[in-house]
Protein backbone atom coordinates (compact mmCIF):
# COMPACT_ATOMS: atom_id res chain seq x y z
CA UNK A 1 0.00 0.00 0.00
CA UNK A 2 1.14 3.57 -0.67
CA UNK A 3 1.62 5.86 2.29
CA UNK A 4 -1.55 7.20 3.89
CA UNK A 5 -0.19 10.75 3.57
CA UNK A 6 0.16 10.38 -0.22
CA UNK A 7 -3.34 8.92 -0.55
CA UNK A 8 -4.75 11.73 1.59
CA UNK A 9 -2.95 14.36 -0.51
CA UNK A 10 -4.36 12.83 -3.71
CA UNK A 11 -7.89 12.68 -2.27
CA UNK A 12 -7.78 16.35 -1.24
CA UNK A 13 -6.38 17.38 -4.62
CA UNK A 14 -9.13 15.44 -6.40
CA UNK A 15 -11.70 17.22 -4.22
CA UNK A 16 -10.32 20.76 -4.64
CA UNK A 17 -8.85 20.56 -8.15
CA UNK A 18 -5.74 22.67 -7.43
CA UNK A 19 -2.45 22.13 -5.67
CA UNK A 20 -2.75 25.47 -3.87
CA UNK A 21 -6.15 24.69 -2.31
CA UNK A 22 -5.08 21.16 -1.45
CA UNK A 23 -1.97 22.50 0.28
CA UNK A 24 -4.03 25.01 2.24
CA UNK A 25 -6.38 22.30 3.50
CA UNK A 26 -3.49 20.01 4.42
CA UNK A 27 -1.48 22.89 5.93
CA UNK A 28 1.51 22.21 3.65
CA UNK A 29 2.93 23.93 0.57
CA UNK A 30 1.57 23.19 -2.90
CA UNK A 31 5.04 21.89 -3.78
CA UNK A 32 4.74 19.32 -0.99
CA UNK A 33 1.38 18.19 -2.38
CA UNK A 34 2.89 17.88 -5.87
CA UNK A 35 5.74 15.77 -4.46
CA UNK A 36 3.26 13.47 -2.70
CA UNK A 37 1.29 13.01 -5.94
CA UNK A 38 4.40 12.13 -7.95
CA UNK A 39 5.48 9.69 -5.23
CA UNK A 40 2.04 8.04 -5.39
CA UNK A 41 2.23 7.67 -9.18
CA UNK A 42 5.75 6.25 -8.91
CA UNK A 43 4.64 3.76 -6.25
CA UNK A 44 1.64 2.57 -8.27
CA UNK A 45 3.31 2.72 -11.68
CA UNK A 46 0.24 4.44 -13.14
CA UNK A 47 -0.32 7.99 -14.37
CA UNK A 48 -2.99 9.45 -12.13
CA UNK A 49 -2.71 13.04 -13.41
CA UNK A 50 -2.85 14.50 -16.92
CA UNK A 51 -0.17 17.20 -17.08
CA UNK A 52 -0.52 18.00 -20.80
CA UNK A 53 -2.62 21.14 -20.27
CA UNK A 54 -2.20 24.28 -18.18
CA UNK A 55 -4.09 22.73 -15.29
CA UNK A 56 -3.70 19.29 -13.80
CA UNK A 57 -6.54 16.86 -14.46
CA UNK A 58 -7.29 13.35 -13.33
CA UNK A 59 -6.69 10.50 -15.74
CA UNK A 60 -9.28 7.69 -15.89
CA UNK A 61 -7.07 5.77 -13.46
CA UNK A 62 -6.97 8.84 -11.24
CA UNK A 63 -10.77 9.09 -11.34
CA UNK A 64 -11.03 5.44 -10.30
CA UNK A 65 -8.68 5.95 -7.36
CA UNK A 66 -10.44 9.18 -6.40
CA UNK A 67 -13.82 7.45 -6.16
CA UNK A 68 -12.36 4.66 -4.04
CA UNK A 69 -10.66 7.12 -1.70
CA UNK A 70 -13.85 9.17 -1.35
CA UNK A 71 -15.63 6.05 -0.16
CA UNK A 72 -12.73 4.92 2.04
CA UNK A 73 -11.99 8.23 3.79
CA UNK A 74 -15.72 8.89 4.06
CA UNK A 75 -16.20 5.59 5.92
CA UNK A 76 -13.24 6.37 8.18
CA UNK A 77 -14.62 9.84 8.93
CA UNK A 78 -18.06 8.47 9.79
CA UNK A 79 -16.58 5.78 12.06
CA UNK A 80 -14.38 8.29 13.88
CA UNK A 81 -17.30 10.68 14.39
CA UNK A 82 -19.52 7.85 15.65
CA UNK A 83 -16.92 6.54 18.10
CA UNK A 84 -15.99 10.05 19.26
CA UNK A 85 -19.64 10.86 19.91
CA UNK A 86 -20.05 7.67 21.90
CA UNK A 87 -16.92 8.42 23.93
CA UNK A 88 -17.98 12.00 24.56
CA UNK A 89 -21.36 10.82 25.85
CA UNK A 90 -19.88 8.35 28.34
CA UNK A 91 -19.58 9.76 31.89
CA UNK A 92 -16.14 10.48 33.28
CA UNK A 93 -15.27 7.56 35.58
CA UNK A 94 -12.96 8.28 38.53
CA UNK A 95 -11.83 5.80 41.18
CA UNK A 96 -10.28 6.59 44.57
CA UNK A 97 -10.31 5.30 48.13
CA UNK A 98 -13.29 6.19 50.34
CA UNK A 99 -10.89 8.04 52.66
CA UNK A 100 -9.60 10.21 49.81
CA UNK A 101 -13.13 10.82 48.56
CA UNK A 102 -14.34 11.86 52.01
CA UNK A 103 -11.42 14.01 53.15
CA UNK A 104 -10.08 15.55 49.94
CA UNK A 105 -12.22 15.09 46.84
CA UNK A 106 -15.80 15.67 48.00
CA UNK A 107 -15.11 18.95 49.86
CA UNK A 108 -13.68 20.35 46.60
CA UNK A 109 -15.88 18.69 44.00
CA UNK A 110 -18.42 21.53 43.81
CA UNK A 111 -15.64 23.64 42.26
CA UNK A 112 -15.25 21.15 39.43
CA UNK A 113 -19.01 21.02 38.89
CA UNK A 114 -19.09 24.80 38.58
CA UNK A 115 -16.11 24.88 36.20
CA UNK A 116 -17.30 21.96 34.01
CA UNK A 117 -21.08 21.50 34.41
CA UNK A 118 -21.25 19.68 31.07
CA UNK A 119 -19.11 16.76 32.30
CA UNK A 120 -21.10 13.86 33.75
CA UNK A 121 -19.12 12.30 36.57
CA UNK A 122 -19.07 8.88 38.25
CA UNK A 123 -17.05 8.58 41.48
CA UNK A 124 -16.17 5.00 42.41
CA UNK A 125 -14.86 4.99 46.02
CA UNK A 126 -13.10 1.69 46.62
CA UNK A 127 -10.03 0.58 48.47
CA UNK A 128 -9.28 -2.06 45.85
CA UNK A 129 -6.86 -1.36 42.98
CA UNK A 130 -8.96 -1.19 39.80
CA UNK A 131 -7.58 -1.91 36.33
CA UNK A 132 -7.56 1.09 33.99
CA UNK A 133 -8.92 -0.37 30.75
CA UNK A 134 -10.31 1.34 27.62
CA UNK A 135 -13.98 2.15 28.07
CA UNK A 136 -13.74 1.84 31.87
CA UNK A 137 -11.99 3.91 34.54
CA UNK A 138 -10.61 7.17 33.12
CA UNK A 139 -8.66 8.52 36.10
CA UNK A 140 -7.52 6.88 39.34
CA UNK A 141 -6.31 8.68 42.47
CA UNK A 142 -3.88 6.20 44.05
CA UNK A 143 -1.60 6.28 47.05
CA UNK A 144 1.99 5.10 46.70
CA UNK A 145 5.33 5.98 45.16
CA UNK A 146 3.83 6.50 41.68
CA UNK A 147 5.83 3.77 39.93
CA UNK A 148 2.99 1.71 38.43
CA UNK A 149 4.14 -0.02 35.22
CA UNK A 150 2.26 0.91 32.06
CA UNK A 151 0.54 3.92 33.64
CA UNK A 152 1.23 7.65 33.82
CA UNK A 153 1.26 9.11 37.32
CA UNK A 154 1.92 12.55 38.79
CA UNK A 155 1.91 13.55 42.44
CA UNK A 156 -1.23 15.30 43.65
CA UNK A 157 -1.02 15.15 47.45
CA UNK A 158 2.32 14.19 49.02
CA UNK A 159 1.90 12.75 52.50
CA UNK A 160 3.54 10.01 54.59
CA UNK A 161 1.64 7.18 56.25
CA UNK A 162 1.28 7.35 60.03
CA UNK A 163 0.05 5.06 62.80
CA UNK A 164 -2.50 6.73 65.05
CA UNK A 165 -4.82 5.95 67.93
CA UNK A 166 -7.09 7.84 70.28
CA UNK A 167 -5.53 8.88 73.62
CA UNK A 168 -8.32 7.05 75.44
CA UNK A 169 -7.37 3.75 73.79
CA UNK A 170 -3.70 4.19 74.67
CA UNK A 171 -4.60 5.06 78.27
CA UNK A 172 -1.18 6.53 78.96
CA UNK A 173 0.81 3.49 77.79
CA UNK A 174 4.32 4.11 76.49
CA UNK A 175 4.69 3.09 72.83
CA UNK A 176 8.25 2.75 71.59
CA UNK A 177 8.03 -0.26 69.27
CA UNK A 178 5.29 -1.62 66.97
CA UNK A 179 5.15 -4.69 69.23
CA UNK A 180 3.78 -2.45 71.98
CA UNK A 181 0.54 -2.20 69.97
CA UNK A 182 -0.10 -5.89 69.27
CA UNK A 183 -2.49 -6.31 72.18
CA UNK A 184 -4.75 -3.51 70.89
CA UNK A 185 -7.42 -3.92 68.19
CA UNK A 186 -6.54 -2.60 64.69
CA UNK A 187 -8.76 -0.93 62.11
CA UNK A 188 -8.40 -1.27 58.33
CA UNK A 189 -10.29 0.24 55.41
CA UNK A 190 -12.16 -2.26 53.22
CA UNK A 191 -10.06 -3.39 50.26
CA UNK A 192 -6.75 -2.41 51.86
CA UNK A 193 -4.18 -4.11 54.06
CA UNK A 194 -2.17 -1.14 55.34
CA UNK A 195 -1.91 -2.49 58.88
CA UNK A 196 -0.49 -5.85 57.77
CA UNK A 197 1.91 -4.22 55.31
CA UNK A 198 3.10 -1.70 57.88
CA UNK A 199 3.70 -4.31 60.59
CA UNK A 200 5.64 -6.55 58.20
CA UNK A 201 7.71 -3.57 57.04
CA UNK A 202 8.72 -3.05 60.66
CA UNK A 203 9.72 -6.71 61.04
CA UNK A 204 6.71 -7.71 63.15
CA UNK A 205 5.73 -11.33 62.51
CA UNK A 206 3.58 -11.91 65.57
CA UNK A 207 -0.21 -12.06 65.19
CA UNK A 208 -2.48 -9.34 66.54
CA UNK A 209 -3.82 -10.41 69.93
CA UNK A 210 -7.00 -8.30 69.84
CA UNK A 211 -7.87 -8.86 66.16
CA UNK A 212 -8.80 -6.33 63.52
CA UNK A 213 -11.94 -4.70 62.18
CA UNK A 214 -12.39 -3.91 58.47
CA UNK A 215 -14.85 -1.17 57.60
CA UNK A 216 -15.49 1.68 55.11
CA UNK A 217 -13.23 4.72 55.24
CA UNK A 218 -15.79 7.12 56.69
CA UNK A 219 -16.70 4.67 59.46
CA UNK A 220 -13.02 3.95 60.11
CA UNK A 221 -12.39 7.55 61.11
CA UNK A 222 -15.36 7.54 63.49
CA UNK A 223 -14.16 4.28 65.04
CA UNK A 224 -10.63 5.64 65.30
CA UNK A 225 -11.76 8.81 67.07
CA UNK A 226 -13.94 6.72 69.33
CA UNK A 227 -10.96 4.72 70.56
CA UNK A 228 -12.00 1.44 68.94
CA UNK A 229 -8.59 0.63 67.48
CA UNK A 230 -5.21 1.57 66.03
CA UNK A 231 -4.98 2.44 62.32
CA UNK A 232 -2.51 3.27 59.58
CA UNK A 233 -3.62 6.38 57.71
CA UNK A 234 -2.43 9.22 55.52
CA UNK A 235 -1.11 12.07 57.68
CA UNK A 236 -2.86 14.72 55.57
CA UNK A 237 -6.27 13.25 56.50
CA UNK A 238 -5.76 12.91 60.25
CA UNK A 239 -3.66 16.06 60.85
CA UNK A 240 -6.64 18.10 62.13
CA UNK A 241 -7.54 15.36 64.63
CA UNK A 242 -3.94 15.14 65.85
CA UNK A 243 -3.75 18.92 66.20
CA UNK A 244 -7.02 18.93 68.17
CA UNK A 245 -5.83 16.14 70.48
CA UNK A 246 -8.45 13.64 69.32
CA UNK A 247 -5.75 11.32 67.94
CA UNK A 248 -2.10 10.64 68.78
CA UNK A 249 0.51 10.01 66.09
CA UNK A 250 2.65 7.07 67.17
CA UNK A 251 4.83 6.29 64.12
CA UNK A 252 5.52 7.96 60.78
CA UNK A 253 6.45 6.03 57.65
CA UNK A 254 8.98 7.10 55.00
CA UNK A 255 8.55 10.18 52.83
CA UNK A 256 8.20 10.14 49.04
CA UNK A 257 4.71 8.71 48.93
CA UNK A 258 1.32 10.30 48.40
CA UNK A 259 -1.79 10.35 46.23
CA UNK A 260 -1.14 10.45 42.49
CA UNK A 261 -3.22 11.30 39.43
CA UNK A 262 -3.07 8.07 37.42
CA UNK A 263 -4.29 7.25 33.92
CA UNK A 264 -3.38 5.17 30.90
CA UNK A 265 -0.78 6.61 28.47
CA UNK A 266 -2.09 8.50 25.47
CA UNK A 267 -4.64 11.22 24.81
CA UNK A 268 -7.32 11.61 27.47
CA UNK A 269 -10.98 12.13 26.67
CA UNK A 270 -12.21 15.71 26.90
CA UNK A 271 -13.87 15.25 30.30
CA UNK A 272 -10.80 13.53 31.73
CA UNK A 273 -8.55 16.35 30.48
CA UNK A 274 -10.77 18.92 32.21
CA UNK A 275 -10.76 16.88 35.42
CA UNK A 276 -6.98 16.43 35.48
CA UNK A 277 -6.49 20.17 34.79
CA UNK A 278 -8.82 20.97 37.69
CA UNK A 279 -6.90 18.61 39.99
CA UNK A 280 -3.67 20.41 39.10
CA UNK A 281 -5.24 23.78 39.92
CA UNK A 282 -6.41 22.45 43.27
CA UNK A 283 -2.91 21.13 43.95
CA UNK A 284 -1.45 24.58 43.34
CA UNK A 285 -3.73 26.26 45.91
Amino acid sequence: MPSLAALRAFAVFAETGTLQQAGALLNVSHAAVSQQLRALESHMGVALLDRSGRALKLTPEGEQLSQALTLGFGAIRMAVQDLSTRGAGRPLHVTCTPMFATHWLMPRLAGFRQACPEVDLVIDPTGEVVQLAPGGIDVALRFGHGNWPGLEAEMLLPSPMVVVAAPGLLDGREVRRPEDLLDLPWLEEIGTNEASVWLRSRGVEDELKAGRVTLPGNLLMEALRGGQGVAVSVRAFIAPDVAAGRLTELFCDEQGRGYHIVHRPGVLRSGARHFVSWLRRERAK
